[in-house]
Parts: C-alpha cells; sequence; structure tokens
C-alpha cells in the first residue's frame, strides 16, 4: 500500500460526502487502488509459481469502496478500509479463498469459507463429523503454528440435522457460521514485501483445509450449476 493509504481511509471516515472524494480520487488511485492490485498480482504470480491454485486480478479481486446502502440504516457512501480476495477462479463469487483487510482500526489476513449456502454448509458439517479424525490432525497442526478457527461467529445450539451430536470438540466445529483463519497484521508492515509474504504463508499453512472444505462443497456446487443449467 502506499504511505498515504491509511491517512486517506482515515480522512474518509470524516469525509464521507462525494464531492470530497471526487477531489481527492487521485489519492485514492494512486496510494489505495493501484498498489492493491499490485499486491493482488503479485501474489497471485508467486500462488501460481509455488502451487497454489488462488488467483486474482486488479480488476476481479478488490472490493470497490462504494458501500452498497440499499439495506442498512449507515447510509456513509464509502468504505473506510480496502480489501480483496483471491479464489480458484479469480472472482470474489468463489468459495475458498485468500483476504487481505486493511484499515486504521484493523488489518489482517484470512483463508476459509465464509458465507456458505445453506447446502453447501451442510455438505461441510456433514464433512466434518464424517472426516473428524483427519479433520482433527489438521487443526492441531495449525494451532501448533498459531492458528485456529475463528469462532466470533457460531450458533449457541447444534443446526438441524446435527441435534444429537454430543461430542462437545465436534459441536464447536459444527455450530461455526464460517470456517476461517485469520491472522491480524501489524499497520507499519502493510507498506512492505511483508504482507504479501504472510498471505502466501498463511495460504501455505491452510491449504489442506481449503482442499478438504472444497472436497465438501464442490459437489454441490456441480449439482446447483448443473440445475441452473436445465
Amino acid at each position: 500500500m502506499g504511505k498515504k493509504a491509511l491517512p486517506f481511509l482515515k480522512a474518509l471516515g470524516f469525509h464521507q460526502d462525494r464531492d470530497w472524494f471526487k477531489e481527492n480520487n487521485a489519492l485514492y488511485e494512486s496510494d489505495v487502488k493501484v498498489p492493491l492490485g499490485d499486491l493482488i498480482e503479485h501474489v497471485s504470480a508467486r500462488m501460481e509459481a509455488e502451487g497454489l491454485p488462488l488467483r486474482g486480478t486488479r480488476k476481479t479481486s478488490l472490493y470497490r469502496v462504494n458501500r452498497d446502502v440499499r439495506f442498512s440504516k449507515n447510509k456513509d457512501p464509502y468504505n473506510t478500509h480496502c480489501s480483496a480476495l483471491l479464489t480458484r477462479t479469480g472472482t470474489k463469487k468463489d468459495q475458498g479463498f485468500a483476504y487481505v483487510h486493511m484499515s486504521n482500526e484493523r488489518s489482517f489476513i484470512a483463508t476459509g469459507f465464509y458465507g456458505l449456502t445453506s447446502a453447501e454448509l451442510a455438505a461441510m458439517r456433514l464433512a466434518i463429523l464424517n472426516k473428524a479424525p483427519k479433520l482433527q490432525a489438521m487443526l492441531a497442526a495449525f494451532k501448533k503454528d498459531g492458528l485456529e478457527f475463528d469462532f466470533s461467529e457460531s450458533l449457541k445450539r447444534n443446526p438441524r440435522g446435527f441435534e444429537k451430536l454430543d461430542d462437545e470438540a465436534l459441536q464447536k466445529l459444527v455450530r461455526l457460521k464460517h470456517h476461517t483463519f485469520v491472522r491480524e497484521i501489524d499497520n507499519k508492515t502493510i507498506t512492505t514485501p511483508k504482507i504479501a509474504d504472510a498471505l502466501i504463508a498463511l495460504t501455505h499453512t491452510t491449504m489442506p483445509f481449503l482442499e478438504f472444505g472444497w472436497a465438501a462443497i464442490d459437489p454441490v456446487r456441480e449439482e446447483e450449476a448443473l440445475k441452473n443449467a436445465t
């Protein structure tokens, strides 16, 4: 990111109006959008060279600065963070990703699955039960590297179809609404190559879970695609 990226995003929080943004658009382009696009395409090229299946481009991977306010009480027109996503298809609509998020309040990177459909989430939960020993060994290895699932969004009870599950460790896993791993990033490093290194390292570490998740949800996604095609 450019040296002025965070100061710009901070100022944007105080100037949530289109005239101010128009006047400062050149700074947004030079220090936020273009450097983030450079980062994603650099990471994508490195992932390809290192055999990781995630891809991205500046055209398909970056989230817009404009907020979707149609269904929100907060009508501020602009996001005060910047973010981007790498997936197998290179689009933001795919599942199984590497994600980067940068703001004055919090910067982090993440991998995993977020916002699965109900059918995909049911398939993921079934895989968690059917392949519990494999998954638990995987999670134990991740924990040694300081990584655990983000449990901030979980159900209070077992989901439908899993009501009789009484294993506490598995209950915790099937109650997850999303399955992501997050590493916090010091804002001092977001203007350095360390952010790219960290995102690639996190992807390498958690690739076994991404492959686990793809094996679970891909049949569901393929079945849905066939239905939509007929």
